[in-house]
Order: C-alpha cells, then sequence, then structure tokens
C-alpha cells in the first residue's frame, strides 16, 4: 500500500517542487534552442522523456553489473543508442520537425538532465522507481518547454500548432507579430520570468543571498 504513494511522489515531484530547468538549471541549451514553435518543443520533449526513461530503466535493471570505472561510459553507451533510434524514427516519420530540431535530438546523449538522473537515481534504484522518476522529470522538461514554446509561437506567430490563433495585421486583423519572440534573448527572458515566478510563489526554492546588506548605523546623539 505506501508503494503507491511512493511512486507517485517521485512522479509529481519533479514537475514544480524540483523541476529539473527552473530549479536544478538542467536542460537549458535545448530548452533555450527548439522552443521558436510548440511542434518542436513537443517533439524534443517526447524525444528526451523516452531516451530518460528507458535509459533509466536499462541502467537500474544491470546496475550491480557495471564496473565503477566505467559506468559513466556504459550510461553514456545506452543513452546514445537511444538517442540514435529515436533520431532515425523522427527523420522516418517527422522530417521536417527533424531537420527543425537540427543537432538537438543528438544531443540528448550529453544532456545534463539524462546523465544526471540516470547517475544520481537510477544507478541506485530497482527498475520501477527509476522508470517512475525519469519519467517524472521528463515531464517536468516537457512542461517547460511546452509552456516557452507556446508562448513563443503564440506571440511570435500568431500562431499555436501552425494554426492561427490570432488574426494577424497583414491579413486584416489586429494582431503584429512581435520579431522578438523568434530570436534566441526571448526564450532567456521567458525562462528567467518563469523562474522568478515559480520561486515568487514557492519561496523555499528562493536562494540564500551570498552577501548580506550592511545594517544602516544607528546616528549618534
Amino acid at each position: 500500500m505506501a508503494r503507491g504513494p511512493h511512486l507517485w511522489t517521485i512522479l509529481t515531484t519533479p514537475l514544480v517542487r524540483e523541476n529539473p530547468v527552473t530549479l536544478q538549471i538542467l536542460g537549458l541549451c535545448s530548452a533555450l534552442a527548439v522552443t521558436t514553435s510548440l511542434p518542436t518543443a513537443l517533439t524534443m520533449s517526447a524525444a528526451l522523456t523516452v531516451v530518460l526513461t528507458l535509459s533509466a530503466g536499462i541502467i537500474s535493471v544491470i546496475r550491480r553489473h557495471i564496473p565503477d570505472t566505467i559506468r559513466l561510459i556504459v550510461q553514456i553507451v545506452i543513452v546514445a543508442s537511444l538517442v540514435i533510434v529515436i533520431d532515425q524514427v523522427l527523420q522516418a516519420y517527422l522530417f521536417e520537425i527533424s531537420q527543425a530540431l537540427s543537432v538537438y535530438v543528438a544531443l540528448i546523449t550529453t544532456n545534463c538532465l539524462v546523465l544526471g538522473r540516470t547517475e544520481s537515481f537510477a544507478r541506485h534504484n530497482p527498475p520501477v522507481p527509476a522508470m517512475v522518476d525519469a519519467f517524472g522529470n521528463g515531464l517536468g522538461y516537457s512542461l517547460i518547454l511546452i509552456v516557452i514554446g507556446a508562448t513563443r509561437e503564440l506571440f511570435g506567430q500568431g500562431q499555436l500548432m501552425g494554426r492561427t490563433v490570432l488574426p494577424l495585421a497583414e491579413d486584416g486583423g489586429w494582431f503584429t507579430p512581435l520579431s522578438l519572440m523568434l530570436l534566441a534573448p526571448s526564450a532567456f527572458f521567458l525562462l528567467g520570468i518563469l523562474v522568478w515566478a515559480i520561486r515568487s510563489v514557492r519561496t523555499e526554492q528562493a536562494e540564500a543571498p551570498e552577501f548580506a546588506p550592511p545594517r544602516a548605523r544607528e546616528p549618534a546623539e
């Protein structure tokens, strides 16, 4: 009976409370590079979540047979093999999106989130909790990519999933696309705002200041 709630906690904790992007600042390269539109963000999210979940399960199964001296090499080989399969599937069935994602699918192999979860959790836990943890972290990563991707596509093109949502001024509507949303800096701004919003609500995530401000001196009598 205790296993269900335990797995539920493992699954839901990375969504907001310990989100790998907003709290641990992992996987930023892909989070910022492939969020110009919602389709690319969704595809990248699905690819990383599948790779992370399967690699965590495989590594957990063989964790007692991996020598410590070569554990990182073994983990990278497993992740890279899964990434190659995912990349080939995308090229076969979603070629245009695969071209838009460019090298970032291949870079899942060295994504800090993937290696971090396999090293810190999957290597020390049974397969089911390991895969649940990996899936939860994948969902947390996906949540951030979807929010940023949807915002950039909506305000940068007036569309969502390629369909017009805000009628464009050039077509007789009222909305003028914000070109900044399609540029790289907008992803930094949106992610920064998202981190600030979450840490404002969940104050325990806010980092302690490195330096305390000097105390004001009391006026001499």
